[in-house]
């Protein structure tokens, strides 16, 4: 009897001390996300990270921790974050936007960073190919200077008689003047006139659509950017006064106010960013892991936006569009 009841306490004793010892072995991941806008602005592509973060098996707070850092519109604080990151032993960086992953790389070329998408990777120095990356940065690409001819198409179909297309770039975003060579031949491609705009603070928005009108423009093409990002509801407004048809390459531009966006899916880019994230937390290398780009576009109508600026909306536009906002 004395001797059953030894084994008993021995065994009580070793499950006591076992499963806290196996506990302890449950591995926990810490990754870092930063975004050069407000965290507001990217809540869906957000989601859609930690949507594609659970569907590889891993749970915030308790087998992957998440830092997120938003420059909210101050780029000098990219650095920092990045500085920051680095410092705190992360083992994967996701950036979102070009903005971003230019600041990460400058600090690091050791740590895996993952795009959640980039206009042009390969033209902003970030990988050697998009078959064969070559460095420490992988993810996605967005074709963002690929699409400027299906954009002006959509404008030309949108616009009676449309001739004059003012564009708004940042001269300074990664990509910028790859985009706006793309946009001026499928502009002369489409005979239309194409006048640039460099906005390099948000506080040159207001003049640049007073610009636009005074060269007659019948609409404006908006080029990749934090500023745009983060201003979408003031240009938005800026297009409505001046009465111009307005093509973005966000679907949140649309959704607060603007006319209308034609684009690769942003939050399905975020969701298969944490696919990325996955296949190097099990021990691949970024430069071994090709760059990918989108297979799936949205086309997004705001037809309350048309109204407001007496203008109407072909039938054959509205029915290829995934969403109209009415």
């Amino acid at each position: 009897m004395i001797k059953g009841m030894l084994v008993g306490l021995l065994a009580a004793v070793f499950v006591a001390t076992a499963v806290p010892a196996m506990a302890q072995q449950v591995k926990v991941a810490r990754i870092g996300f930063i975004g050069a806008t407000f965290a507001s602005a990217n809540l869906a592509r957000r989601e859609a990270f930690r949507q594609g973060l659970r569907e590889a098996g891993y749970i915030e707070g308790e087998n992957i921790i998440i830092e997120y850092r938003y420059a909210e519109g101050k780029f000098d604080r990219l650095s920092a974050f990045a500085a920051d990151l680095v410092a705190s032993n992360i083992e994967v960086i996701v950036t979102g936007g070009a903005s971003v992953t230019r600041r990460v790389k400058q600090v690091t070329n050791t740590i895996p960073i993952v795009m959640t998408n980039d206009n042009d990777p390969v033209g902003n120095g970030f990988v050697t190919s998009l078959a064969r990356p070559g460095g420490n940065i992988t993810g996605l690409a967005t074709l963002t200077a690929d699409l400027s001819g299906k954009r002006l198409e959509l404008l030309k179909e949108i616009v009676p008689k449309l001739s004059r297309v003012a564009v708004l770039g940042t001269s300074t975003e990664p990509g910028n003047g790859q985009a706006l060579r793309e946009t001026e031949l499928a502009g002369a491609a489409f005979n239309l006139d194409i006048h640039y705009i460099d906005i390099l603070d948000r506080s040159q928005i207001e003049a640049a659509f007073q610009t636009a009108t005074k060269k007659r423009a019948d609409a404006v093409f908006l080029l990749t950017g934090p500023i745009f990002v983060s201003q979408r509801k003031q240009i938005a407004e800026f297009a409505r006064k001046s009465r111009l048809a307005t093509i973005s390459y966000r679907p949140d531009f649309v959704e607060d106010g603007g006319l209308v966006s034609y684009a690769p899916s942003l939050t399905d880019l975020s969701r298969r960013a944490a696919v990325y994230v996955d296949k190097i937390l099990k021990g691949a290398k970024p430069a071994d892991l090709p760059v990918e780009q989108p297979t799936k576009f949205e086309l997004i109508i705001n037809l309350k936006t048309a109204k407001q600026i007496g203008l109407t909306i072909p039938p054959r536009v509205l029915a290829r569009a995934d969403k109209v906002i009415r």
